[in-house]
């Protein structure tokens, strides 16, 4: 916690009276004073402390604080609320407790409840209500109620002050960044409101409302933005989150567990890893996302692709789309989907010319039907779109024609050996694609071999990211597809397909494996070489590659001329070709 300029009387009111409370479901129910550890108490002190008595002005309005399961995070926010209503002075104001489930909701409600029950002051002060599931406080008419996450619910309510429980489990429900927006707009309408999430890791791939405030709480932790947000997380550096040996050892378990030693205790996180070690990566990495707070980069489970495990470790910031292009001597782009219901994916399998080794590009395309019809990844899909890995198409559909502008892209390079599509629906894509000299009958379109006829490019695409020589552009749409990816053996074989029908989308990796089909066959590009010919080499360079003066040669224009904007990719290209012709 930093040191902040807080009303120190304040803040230690509040501190007192959450000492002061008892924890009703634990045996004697000791004080928090002794049952609580630190940390908590230190969010307390913010977030009261931070209101100016004078002016009823709160400077820190809001609160992220992650941390494992297990750390006594909905108890310690029942008593936050309850602390909220004694240090509230105005008239009929409430206040809400947001669990993710009616469970959730139940027991923070119990815990606040049985907090009122042990103090005499407080009992003849609040009045719990089990119908209506609030505490009123007689006092000031103000009342703390504890509720679930349903939009219907939180729209128009003021609160004065929130707390949402387990934010990562509400951000399943694709009205979440909707009923954050009502909440926080109740809240902004008094001066001293705040909105507080406590919450554990999410046990997938972050995404929705979850991820945008984890990242707000992370840029501003890290200084790369400033807010009225007060981050409190309990993560591991990059150094051990990104190292497997370093955060499965258990001497580095107190760095993300601020409860260890009360509700939390070493040897049963032990424990608790063996076993779940024991029964693969799947559920190590589950245990981990919520105990240690390693967040997830692909969903692993018992039946999925080898590969996955593999998936996250090859990613490479270098590559781009242009960069794989400028890296390759030959490329396949792969095309799956298309169906209004689906993804377009489109996959750019490149041979890079210096390593040899394979270079992958992705991205999907959907219609806006699709955040229609499935609701439970819309958010999910459009935080795909904000990254730029997805494009969301209306009813003129252009995803055909974007797709296509790529492959001419580099056809038009001299780089294609061959565009690699699933046979199934895509009369709309053939028809394009012949319109640039794409077509089965010149040997560039190919049908990929679907179903269980593909195990031979599923099992070569994990060896070699296994192996390391299979590396792709970082992709969020694509870690998520590939943990959608579900492998089912055959009699004689495997396939891949959904693991979820219809919401878990995984055409961009089937795109991905279609390209692998035919980069397997160790192709050579069948466009040629700009240099081949005048022709070519105009249609390359167009007006600029004017014949040189001096000598008239069409092939040494642009290279007398170092300054030249197209100099050094004109002498890169010219020197490939001189090498062929040497190895011919």
């Amino acid at each position: 916690m930093p040191e902040l300029p807080l009303f120190s009387d304040e803040a230690e009111i509040a501190v007192q009276f959450f000492d002061r409370l008892r924890l009703s479901n634990v045996g004697g129910t000791p004080l928090l004073k002794d049952a609580c550890a630190d940390w908590f108490r230190d969010i307390v002190r913010a977030l009261f402390g931070s209101r100016d008595p004078a002016t009823n002005i709160r400077y820190i309005r809001e609160i992220f604080a992650l941390a494992p399961k297990g750390s006594s995070k909905t108890t310690y926010g029942a008593a936050l609320m309850v602390v909220a209503l004694l240090m509230n002075t105005r008239p009929r104001a409430e206040f809400l407790l947001v669990g993710p489930t009616q469970a959730t909701a139940e027991r923070a409600f119990e815990a606040a409840k049985g907090m009122v029950a042990l103090d005499p002051v407080l009992e003849k002060r609040f009045r719990p209500r089990d119908h209506k599931k609030d505490i009123r406080d007689l006092v000031t008419g103000s009342r703390l109620k504890i509720a679930t996450f349903d939009l219907k619910i939180l729209t128009g309510a003021m609160p004065v002050g929130v707390l949402v429980d387990e934010l990562h489990e509400m951000s399943k429900n694709a009205n979440a960044a909707k009923v954050l927006v009502q909440i926080r707009g109740g809240i902004n309408k008094n001066t001293e409101g705040f909105l507080a999430f406590i919450t554990t890791q999410s046990d997938a791939v972050p995404v929705g409302a979850f991820k945008a405030e984890l990242h707000m709480a992370r840029n501003i932790r890290d200084g790369r933005t400033t807010g009225r947000m007060l981050p409190v997380l309990y993560e591991f550096p990059d150094d051990i989150a990104r190292d497997e040996a370093k955060w499965s050892n258990p001497e580095n378990w107190s760095m993300v567990n601020p409860n260890l030693g009360r509700s939390i205790h070493l040897n049963d996180l032990v424990e608790g890893f063996n076993a779940a070690n024991q029964k693969g990566m799947a559920d190590k990495r589950v245990w981990a996302s919520q105990h240690l707070n390693i967040e997830v980069g692909v969903g692993l489970r018992t039946d999925m692709w080898a590969g996955a495990e593999y998936w996250t470790a090859r990613d490479d910031a270098q590559i781009d789309l242009e960069a794989l292009l400028d890296r390759c001597e030959v490329v396949i782009p792969g095309v799956d989907g298309g169906g209004l219901d689906d993804l377009f994916g489109l996959t750019v399998l490149g041979r890079c010319r210096e390593t040899k080794q394979w270079l992958s590009w992705s991205h999907g395309w959907c219609h806006r039907g699709v955040l229609e019809r499935r609701k439970s990844i819309a958010s999910t899909l459009e935080d795909f779109a904000a990254a730029g890995e997805l494009t969301i198409v209306d009813d003129e559909l252009d995803d055909v024609s974007a797709i296509v502008a790529i492959i001419a892209g580099i056809k038009h390079r001299g780089l294609l050996a061959c565009v690699a599509v699933d046979p199934a629906g895509l009369g709309e894509m053939v028809d394009a694609l012949d319109e640039i000299g794409i077509t089965a009958e010149n040997e560039l379109l190919k049908g990929a071999p679907q179903g269980f006829a593909m195990m031979n490019a599923i099992k070569t695409a994990e060896r070699k990211l296994a192996n390391r020589t299979l590396w792709h552009a970082p992709s969020k749409l694509m870690a998520w597809c590939v943990g959608n990816l579900k492998i089912e053996p055959m009699a004689t074989a495997i396939r891949a397909t959904k693991q979820n029908a219809g919401d878990a989308k995984i055409d961009p990796v089937m795109a991905l494996f279609n390209a692998v089909t035919f980069m397997s066959l160790n192709p050579q590009p069948q466009g040629g070489s700009v240099y081949d010919n005048e022709e070519t080499y105009q249609e390359a360079f167009g007006a600029a590659a004017a014949p040189d003066e001096d000598d008239g040669s069409w092939k040494s224009s642009i290279l007398a001329d170092p300054d030249h904007p197209l100099f050094a990719e004109h002498r890169r290209r010219f020197e490939a070709w001189q090498d062929q012709q040497d190895d011919d």
